[in-house]
């Protein structure tokens, strides 16, 4: 029944085209004489036996890879990808754009395979032909692992939260003091307490009488100020009023001098009056 059932869903799946490349060549290779890979330099790679179009196509868990006519479509050869089965595409060793492929078909009611050797001319095909079979596994691991915790889930035990006929549910809340409506958070009660005592605070010091300090000196008038510069600021001199100033003084001292001398020589020139003490006393 269940296999029965697979092939069902398999023909009913749809088929969903992964990669498909204009131009792949077939060639010929010799069989593996050991264990060792396979190698492309040991093919006649110039020279390919068949040449068409590649497809990659995904058909439920089933990946088929199709080697397709160009102009007519015929059937070439076609290798399967399955999951728990050996995988149908080996890289050689020495490029990255030939594989060998194993391909396979029902002859006669009997399954029986072969291996060939394909080759892209394009380094960004053969990359792009690897990854649509990679994602294709990533779907299959993917949805494994989706129905293993499906299959979990139904089977393990799971507790019933529901509540039973004739149940109920009680629930007990604390209801605070003053009703829901003068419930005040404490951040807004600090507020209005820290404001309370900044008004008291105002409220004290209004009532405690300060004494104004007594006005200002009148200033000075202009006639009586002294003529002082400001404080932190020296007078400044101009270097012309200085020489003047020491001119000045020069020319008085000199003066001074002569007067000084002049009045020496007079009363030195002056003549010796005996009696002049006693006519000035009559």
């Amino acid at each position: 029944m269940e296999k029965d059932k697979i092939a069902e869903e398999e023909a009913e799946a749809v088929e969903l085209v992964l990669f498909q490349v204009p131009e792949c060549y077939v060639y010929m290779i010799p069989p593996r004489k050991s264990a060792a890979s396979y190698r492309a330099d040991e093919w006649n790679v110039n020279k390919w036996t068949w040449e068409g179009t590649l497809k990659v196509i995904s058909k439920g868990e089933e990946c088929i890879i199709r080697l397709e006519d160009k102009t007519t479509g015929e059937l070439y050869a076609r290798a399967f990808l399955r999951d728990g089965e050996l995988h149908p595409v080996e890289a050689v060793i020495d490029s990255s754009r030939y594989f060998v492929l194993r391909v396979e078909e029902n002859i006669d009611g009997r399954l029986r395979h072969a291996f060939i050797g394909i080759g892209f001319r394009e380094r960004t095909e053969a990359y792009d032909f690897q990854a649509a079979l990679h994602d294709h596994m990533k779907y299959l691991n993917k949805k494994k692992t989706a129905e293993e915790m499906e299959h979990q889930y139904q089977h393990s035990s799971s507790v019933d939260y529901s509540l039973k006929d004739g149940e109920t549910l009680v629930l007990q809340l604390k209801k605070k003091e003053g009703g829901t409506g003068s419930t005040k958070s404490k951040f807004f009660e600090q507020k209005l307490s820290n404001l309370s005592l900044d008004d008291k605070s105002k409220n004290k010091e209004g009532s405690v009488s300060i004494k104004l300090p007594p006005p200002p000196p009148a200033p000075l008038s202009p006639v009586d100020a002294p003529d002082r510069p400001p404080l932190g600021i020296s007078p400044r001199v101009s270097p012309g009023k200085s020489f003047e100033k020491e001119e000045s003084s020069g020319v008085e001292k000199c003066e001074k001098g002569e007067a000084e001398a002049t009045e020496k020589k007079e009363q030195h020139d002056a003549p010796d009056d005996d009696f002049g003490d006693f006519q000035a006393a009559r």
